[in-house]
């Protein structure tokens, strides 16, 4: 039921986010989501995406900044979303603070050295309440492209 709920809730706030990228395309993923099969179990919550020191991380939707400062000695950014849920950016130096409202593409914070990952990388989280979701899910759906069907010459 409650994967339901959470599927739900998911679809509904896909329909409602613009789908900004936290970073310029094409997205590399260095490690993919992959959630633990329960709350204090192994897993990776989110995804990383590479990129270099330095990048510009804009904010994915619409928002107010919930946490802008660091955690366990990394600097983590975390937007609360009108739809009720949080996305979170590490290791990053935050360019906002605690409390202020940001718009959908806004650049929000700077990427910075980081030890998770083999090279540079954006950690990118997404939580619907206490439970982690899959950030990939916000990003803009391509659009669908029909292409013309090329015949054999009739012989």
């Amino acid at each position: 039921m409650t994967t339901l709920l959470l599927s739900l809730l998911l679809a509904l706030a896909q329909s409602a986010l613009p789908g900004v990228r936290p970073l310029p395309a094409p997205l590399s993923v260095a490690r993919w989501w992959d959630p633990p099969p329960t709350p204090y179990a192994a897993g990776h919550r989110g995804v990383d995406l590479s990129a270099p020191v330095g990048a510009e991380l804009r904010a994915v939707a619409a928002g107010r900044v919930h946490h802008a400062g660091p955690v366990a000695g990394r600097g983590v950014l975390s937007l609360a979303l009108p739809n009720g849920l949080r996305t979170t950016y590490e290791p990053v130096r935050p360019l906002v603070t605690e409390g202020e409202q940001v718009a959908a593409g806004q650049v929000v914070a700077v990427l910075e050295e980081g030890s998770h990952c083999p090279a540079s990388c954006l950690h990118w989280g997404l939580l619907a309440g206490e439970t982690y979701l899959n950030p990939l899910t916000l990003l803009p759906r391509p659009t669908p492209r029909l292409l013309p069907v090329e015949h054999p010459a009739d012989e």
